[in-house]
Order: structure tokens, then sequence, then C-alpha cells
């Protein structure tokens, strides 16, 4: 293939895989500018602004090896030792040390079976009671899991299957460097000659294997080591037909070759920063946009801002603790100093884990199933590393790395940002793609997004922050459905968690909904879990029973799900039955249930539930009735962007359609009680930046149809609140007076904050304080004033379930 058709590959490479043939091509095109171009082009397609590193302490395992490679100072003999192996203290200590530093990573690098060659390794592993390297690596990798935070990732060499399922369950991910795959360079004179395990079939084989076990793998080449340009395309074909078979090769390492003293290969010269710029293009180039591209930036120093243009996205693992011991000559840079040049070349520098965040969403088949509770545990939605203690519920304080960020005078988003942020603020419906692209907004983009959120808050409701004075009632905590989130609802005899189960007489229901009018409420909020002897008319009496108490009292009360269950038992159809609640004094609906409606999620959150095309429907038929509704999102479990973008686009198509939905309600996941996060199977909620953004993306994402953004206080506390209201949230929803179920979860925030203390808080942001009703009017002033002087709350009757109260209709009249 000539090269005057390279510029109908290279643009063909824009919408396609390039064939091997095309691939094949490149050998012979020495215009680097022009495949970088490229190259960056579809780097900045598969991860946008970002360029990831892992944060890692480097633990040579051992250094003996039977291999002899020609440019290698790693590998040494016996008599150049003063240990085969490093004690497992030894380990652990130097990994407690990394994990203070806030390392995430232990890379295990040692030497290929080191037994076969050496006397001295055999006795050593027997002394220890092992019979291999691996498995002695494999117990080290353990008591590191058990032991510390720290996840293994684990450069064994060549393996076995059997040695790979031994090494699985104690690593997050594995690599083997393939280097070359060209047999040329094991024959003798070569620098892979005497070195069996460098055989390409071998290294090629090993890959294979963990393709099949399903292991994250980590491979790439070396370049420079007298090795063409055809045969470095070659090796990267191979590695591609590997991954296009298995999907397990995380990441391509273009590593430079170094020339070393003492070794065979000590005079040879080092490839160029063109030939490292060149392979690293080509590479991006066969693998596309999605595969991570990475250079060490330990061994090409002051040319960053290049190798980051030429098409990479990662540096690989940087360690603050220890030096690289493959490259000893060459120091790892700091990582404020790798921020920096990474951020010379327009990027922003992103802590990542050793596993990459797309086999940590698909962990039942990337991931042992004893890792998968702790890379829950460690990581955000999008599979990137937590890095501040916020959580949902409990944290007082905001984390100061966000805040600087939201506190920046100048912030510059990137270009894709930008362009989806103009779409949004003209009112514009942005598709799944982008708003995924928002949720993953980090640095001056996550900055960028909060803002403009902020200046549609603005424009749409001023400086006014809005709430209800109302009161919570769950009548019973009693549910016979399984959502894995909740730690509220009980079966009818277990008393687990929080408390018995209950089940409230109408008298406790009416004599609560009264004494909150009392107290100056406008609105009781009426949820409970599904008993298993509630029928449809258990919720036609509530509503007589409330009527009765206190009949001027907005009733906002049950959930679609409710909904959904009563006409059920009745045998109604759903708009007869929503008819029916209306007439007997339901006036709008709470927007809960709805998790996240993506049928994906729902199958693991609450499998049993309705559905998401259900809960729509509900909605849509309340509204149609004349039914206003609340729309919630609960986030930071199972789900991830993509699924969050649903969510917004399902909510605004409804809006859109219908126009019945109040506000948008974002609920973080409170984890610490919560039975799915106890059972390890999901994320210890959302991150602090995933919070702020859920309510600036929503505010963006429904610009137009739904004005209102409701921050909760029960969730997000104090601070994080005052976050909230810069960017995009302009409501804090009800004062309570009761709330169990986010508490039940484990939140440790207050349960009710009166008017005064609301106002206050409201001022101290230097906002304005509203009091309103529940469909956003203006609250009643008797009311209003009997809010002001309001008495303290008498103690609560939670009727045992065992009671069953077959009747909620009560007589108590309004006083």
């Amino acid at each position: 293939m000539s090269t005057t058709s390279m510029p109908a590959i290279l643009d063909a490479v824009r919408q396609r895989a390039l064939s091997d043939s095309e691939a094949l091509a490149l050998a012979d095109y020495s215009d680097t500018a022009a495949l970088a171009e490229v190259a960056g082009e579809l780097r900045d397609r598969g991860y946008g602004g970002v360029v990831t590193y892992s944060r890692k302490v480097f633990i040579p395992l051992t250094h003996l090896c039977r291999d002899v490679c020609h440019y290698c100072t790693f590998a040494k003999t016996p008599k150049r030792i003063e240990q085969a192996y490093m004690p497992v203290e030894q380990v652990l200590a130097q990994v407690r040390e990394a994990e203070k530093l806030g390392c995430k990573e232990a890379l295990f690098t040692l030497g290929e079976k080191p037994e076969l060659r050496y006397r001295a390794a055999r006795e050593a592993l027997a002394e220890m009671g092992f019979a291999s390297t691996l498995e002695y690596l494999a117990h080290v990798a353990g008591r590191v899991l058990e032991e510390t935070s720290v996840l293994p990732h684990i450069n064994a060499g060549c393996m076995t299957d059997d040695e790979i399922a031994m090494l699985r369950p104690v690593s997050a991910s594995m690599g083997i460097m393939l280097e070359s795959a060209s047999e040329r360079l094991c024959e003798k004179g070569m620098p892979h000659y005497g070195s069996p395990d460098k055989a390409p079939a071998v290294r090629l084989e090993t890959l294979a294997r963990a393709g099949r076990a399903c292991v994250p793998f980590t491979s790439g080449i070396l370049i420079g080591i007298g090795e063409t340009r055809r045969e470095r395309i070659e090796s990267l074909l191979a590695l591609r037909a590997l991954h296009t078979q298995h999907g397990h090769l995380q990441e391509i390492i273009i590593q430079n070759f170094r020339a070393k003293p003492d070794t065979k290969m000590a005079s040879a010269p080092e490839p160029d920063l063109d030939e490292l710029l060149w392979t690293i293009a080509v590479a991006r180039l066969i693998f596309g946009a999605e595969m991570s591209i990475q250079a060490p930036p330990n061994l090409s120093p002051g040319v960053l801002p290049q190798i980051v243009a030429a098409g990479i996205n990662d540096w690989g693992g940087v360690s603050p603790v220890t030096p690289d011991f493959v490259n000893p000559e060459a120091p790892w840079p700091h990582v404020e100093r790798l921020a920096k040049e990474t951020a010379l070349s327009g990027k922003l520098l992103q802590e990542r884990l050793t596993i990459y965040p797309r086999y940590i969403r698909d962990a039942e088949r990337w991931l042992d199933k004893a890792l998968r509770p702790r890379l829950l545990q460690a990581v955000d939605g999008q599979g990137m590393p937590r890095v501040d203690d916020w959580l949902t519920g409990q944290s007082d304080s905001a984390p100061d790395s966000d805040m600087a960020l939201l506190r920046k005078e100048r912030v510059a988003a990137s270009r894709p940002i930008a362009a989806i942020l103009r779409r949004a603020e003209a009112g514009e419906r942005l598709d799944e793609d982008e708003i995924v692209q928002l949720f993953a907004a980090r640095g001056d983009d996550f900055a960028a997004v909060c803002r403009s959120a902020d200046r549609l808050r603005q424009q749409v409701c001023g400086d006014t922050v809005s709430y209800v004075v109302n009161r919570n009632i769950n009548y019973t905590n009693v549910c016979y459905f399984k959502c894995q989130f909740c730690a509220f609802s009980k079966g009818k005899l277990s008393e687990n968690l929080r408390g018995r189960p209950y089940d409230l007489s109408a008298e406790e229901i009416a004599r609560r909904a009264d004494e909150a009018w009392q107290r100056g409420a406008t609105e009781v909020c009426m949820q409970g879990g599904i008993h298993p002897e509630y029928t449809g008319q258990t919720y036609l009496d509530i509503l007589a029973t409330l009527r009765a108490a206190s009949p001027d009292m907005h009733i906002h009360a049950f959930s679609p799900l409710e909904v959904w269950q009563g006409a059920e038992t009745l045998g109604l159809p759903l708009e007869e039955f929503l008819r029916q609640l209306k007439a007997a004094g339901l006036n709008s609906l709470p927007g809960t249930a709805a998790e996240v409606l993506d049928d994906e999620v729902r199958a693991v959150l609450c499998p049993d539930k309705i559905n998401t095309q259900q809960w729509l429907t509900v909605m849509e038929t309340a509204h149609g009735v004349g039914l206003p509704t609340t729309a919630t999102i609960m986030f930071g479990h199972v789900d991830g962007y993509q699924h969050w973008a649903r969510h917004l686009l399902a909510i605004r198509d409804l809006q859109a359609r219908s126009g019945g939905f109040t506000e948008l309600v974002p609920l973080p996941f409170v984890a610490s009680e919560s039975p799915i996060y106890l059972k390890g199977n999901a994320r210890r909620g959302p991150t602090f930046r995933e919070s702020l953004l859920m309510h600036a993306v929503a505010r963006l994402v429904l610009h137009g149809l739904i004005d209102n953004i409701q921050a909760s206080w029960v969730k997000m506390g104090e601070a994080g609140v005052l976050a909230c209201l810069n960017a995009g949230a302009n409501d804090l929803g009800g004062t309570l007076m009761n709330e169990t179920i986010t508490r039940a979860a484990g939140a440790s925030h207050g349960e009710e904050v009166g008017p005064a203390e609301m106002d206050a808080r409201i001022r101290a942001m230097s906002r304005s304080p509203r009091q309103r009703n529940t469909l956003y009017g203006e609250a009643d002033p008797a009311q209003r004033e009997r809010a002001a002087r309001a008495e303290s709350l008498k103690d609560v009757v939670n009727t045992p379930a065992s009671k069953y109260e077959r009747s909620k209709r009560g007589l108590i009249a309004s006083g």
C-alpha cells in the first residue's frame, strides 16, 4: 500500500478500526505530526480532557530471574543480592508506609521463575514453606489485601492457567509486557537470546490465558531494542487480536529503551523523541479511542506535553515512596510536577486505580468475588478512586479540593464541555453521551458545570431559597418488598437494624397530622412500607383519617409503588384509583420509589419493585388526572453515569408531555446501614463532587421544563447544601418534624430544622428565605405565624406491627 493512500487511511481511522493491512502501511509513513494529530483526536474522543496515573508502591519481590535479557539491570544473580526474596513483613511495612502517602496500588514485579535456575531460590522458598515463587507471591499479595487498603497489581511473567487462577483472588489486575512479537529478537546476538520466557509465542499464550480467565491485564511493547517499525506494528496487532477476542487488555504501554551501564546493551542507541512519538501515535490509531495508551513519564523528562499530544491518556504508576527498580536511573516525577506538565498540554491529571473503570463497572465478570466489595468501597460512579472521606448524611464539612475549584476566580472549560453547556443553557435537549460527559467533569470542567447551572438558577429563581414546613408520617415500616438498599422497612416480625416493626393506628396518624397543623405545617408527607395486609382501601382510609383530622392540610402522599399496588389489590385501572385518591383528599404524589429509572440498575437494587415504565406510567397518569408530583433520583450505589443520564432524560421527556413535575429532588444514597452495602455489593454513596454535579446537571438537563431543584439538608448537611445552592439548587425541601427513612440508613443530621433556623441558615448563605407551600405558592400567613411559635413535638407512638390496625379510619377532628 503506497503512502499516497495514507490521507485516506488517516481519515478512515476517525470512523472505524484500521484493518491489519492499513495498520502495517503506517510503517512506511514518517509524518509523525500528521499521525499525532489524528491520534490526539481519538484520545480526546475516548478520554476527554483527563490524563490518568496510578499512585503506587513498587514491590520487587525478588530480583532473581532465569532470563538474561541484554538490557536488564533488574535481574541479579544470587551472589549480588542479600536475600532471595523480600520477607512478607518487609513488604507489609513498605505498603503501610505507602498507604499513609495515599498509594492505592502495590505493583509486584519479579524475575521469571528463578527457582528453575537457582538453588538459592529453591532453598529460600522451601525454608518459607512454599513450592514456587508464584505461590509465595500469592501469599504476600493476600496479606497485603488482608492488612491494608492497597490493591495488588501483579507482573509475574509467563504463567500457566493454574498460576493465573491462584493469583486472581489476590490481585485487582495483572500484566506482562509483550515487548516484541518478533522472533528475530530471540536469535543469537539479539537482546532476548538465552531468555526462554521472552519467546513471543510463550508471552502471547500467557496473555491469551489471562483473557480466558477474565483477568484485567496490562501489556505493551519496548521500543528501541533492535526491532523495526513494522515489527512494532506487528506486535501491536498481535495484542489487538487478543483484546478483540477477550476484551481484557486495559492498557497498552509504549516504553522506550534506556541504555544502562553494566549490560550488554550499555552502548546501544536509545530511540529518539520522534521515534517514541511516532510509536505512541501509531498505537492509538491501531487501538482506537477506547484503549488506554500509556508512556512512563520518568523515561522522557522534559517532553511530557509532546507525549500527551501524541495520543497517550495515562502515565502509568507513579510512586512517592519507591524508585522505578526497572529503570533506577530515572526518578519518578513528583505528582505536583506531573500535574503541571500535564496541564501544559491542556489536560487534567486524575488519579485512577490499578484496575480501570470499565472493568470495575463489570465487576462480576472481571473481579474475583472476594475483591468486589473492596473495589466498590474505593470508587465513585465512574470507577475512579474516591479521594476524600465525605459521606452522605454523615459529613459536616465539604472537601477542600472541591470547594477550592468552586471558589476559583477563573475556570476554563474544555471545548467539549463548553459546547455542551452552551446547548444546555439554550434549553436544548442533551443526549445521553453529553450528560455522561457532564457527570464525568473534573477540575475546571467540574467548576464550569456548576457555574453554568448556577447561572440558570439565578435566571429562573433569583436569589430566593424556598422551603416548606411539613411533617413526614411513615405509617408502617413493614414491607414485603425486598429492596436491597432499604434500611427502613422490615419483615413483619423483624427486629434487626433500627427498632421494632410498627404499623400506626388511625388515631396516631390523625394525632400527628393535627399536631403538625398546630405547629404551622402546610403539608404532611405520607409514605411507608408495603404492608402485606394493606390494600388500596387502606390508602383511601388514611386519606379519610387525615382529612377529618386536618381539613386544610396539603396531603402529599403515596409513592408510585403504593399507588400501583393499591390499584392492583382493588382490581381497579390505575387512572380510576388515582381519581378515587384525589376525591378522597390526595393533593400530590411524592416521586419516590424511582431510585434510578433504568431497569439494569433496578434488577439489582429492587428487582421485585415496579419497573421504569410502570413508574413513569403512574406519574403520567397522575399528571393526567390533575395530581402534580415531585421527581427523585437516589444515586451512588450500583449505578453509573449512563444510568443517571437515562433517568434525567426520562424525567425530562415525561415533563415535556405532561408538565406535572414540580421539582426534582436528588437523593444521595446513604450507605452505612443499607443491606446492599453491608453485604459488600454497593458503593459508599456518591462522592461530594458527584452529589454537586447531580444538582447542577439536573438543572442543565431540565432547564425550561422543571424550575425547582431541591437539595436535601438531611443528606447533604449544611456545608453541602451551601455548595448545592451555588450549583443549581434553589430549594431546601421540608422542615420534616419527623424523618426516619434517611436516619434508618445511617444519616446523622438532625430530624427537624424549624423555620427560624432555616431562615437563619439561608440568610447566612447570602440568600433570601421563602416559606412556600407544596406547589411553590406562598405559605398561608396563619400557618407561618403558628410555625414561628411552635412548641416542641410530643413523643410519637409507634403501634407494634403485631397489633395490625385493619382500619385506618379515625374520628379525631381538627383542633
